[in-house]
């Protein structure tokens, strides 16, 4: 038989010495920000291969506009077709995905109550589209020098200038890193690059351009008004995309197209036209351009030495 006093110590609550452990809180856990890809859509990709083709047009039309031209007189429409057919090689690579690669910078995203976490940020980048701008730029300075009559010393030194401008833009897009002193300092080169341009261009041409009579000068000064206009903007577009990257891939593509379609076919067309209608921009070039070294090196007999 069970005491009364067994069965009070059995109703009675155990006590543990043994103290109770609490877990710490966890903390919440962070899934990192997969990496962000600026890539050109299906409306770049197609504006691409819509400019290639207005390229290649154009380029076959300014041959044919040189056919009856005799050679010695054909030197604006040999530099303006070089002009397009880089340019539609150049619009053949982007568009085949051949002149690409990616600038991928660190973008860090703050906040309240967990620690900061940061994720890439990476902008396709068309690098084929400064190559074509280092050699068809050069090209077009060179046509309106020639228009204009500017000495071989302003020539040669507005093209290097534009040649250091277009590289400034390239060495800034590819910069490692975002918002850096080394990639607004190499934009800030080719502005002032561009400036230099102007000077041996639109300023010293304008002088020169005077003795070519009325027509000549207004021809020179409306294609170089003309020229440096969209000139201008393709800085201030730079500086929108590719710099603050404020704009898709895909408005920058549309964007630089029409630019690029202004300042090529249609700057084309515009001075090819007009200098066929003009005999006074005809420049006459002899010699190797216009009769090679066919006569060169000849043995004549019965002359003296």
């Amino acid at each position: 038989m069970i005491h009364p006093a067994q069965v009070a110590d059995m109703l009675r609550p155990i006590t543990s010495t043994t103290a109770t452990y609490v877990p710490a809180p966890v903390p919440p856990t962070m899934i990192p920000t997969p990496t962000e890809y600026q890539t050109v859509g299906e409306t770049g990709h197609r504006t691409l291969w819509v400019t290639f083709a207005l390229m290649v047009l154009s380029s076959g039309l300014f041959a044919l506009l040189s056919w009856n031209v005799p050679t010695s007189r054909r030197i604006f429409h040999v530099i303006t077709t070089l002009i397009t057919i880089v340019a539609s090689l150049s619009y053949f690579a982007m568009a085949t995905g051949h002149a690409t690669t990616y600038n991928c910078s660190t973008v860090w995203d703050h906040h309240k109550h967990v620690p900061d976490t940061s994720h890439q940020v990476c902008r396709q980048v068309f690098w084929g589209r400064y190559v074509d701008w280092a050699l068809t730029m050069p090209l077009l300075l060179l046509d309106l020098c020639l228009l204009a009559g500017v000495d071989g010393a302003h020539t040669l030194m507005a093209i290097v200038a534009d040649v250091i401008m277009v590289l400034g833009g390239l060495f800034a897009v590819l910069g490692e890193k975002e918002n850096t002193a080394q990639k607004w300092g190499w934009y800030t080169i080719g502005c002032v690059s561009y400036l230099f341009v102007i000077w041996h261009v639109a300023l010293h041409g304008s002088r020169t351009v005077r003795a070519k009579g009325r027509s000549v000068t207004r021809l020179f000064t409306g294609l170089a008004l003309f020229t440096l206009l969209l000139w201008t903007a393709y800085p201030i577009v730079w500086g929108i995309a590719d710099g603050a990257r404020k704009t898709s891939v895909d408005t920058e593509i549309l964007i630089y197209t029409v630019l690029d379609l202004l300042a090529k076919p249609v700057f084309g067309f515009w001075l090819l036209l007009s200098h066929r209608a003009m005999p006074e921009t005809n420049i006459d070039l002899g010699g190797y351009w216009s009769h090679g070294l066919a006569t060169e090196g000849r043995i004549r007999i019965g002359e003296e030495d």
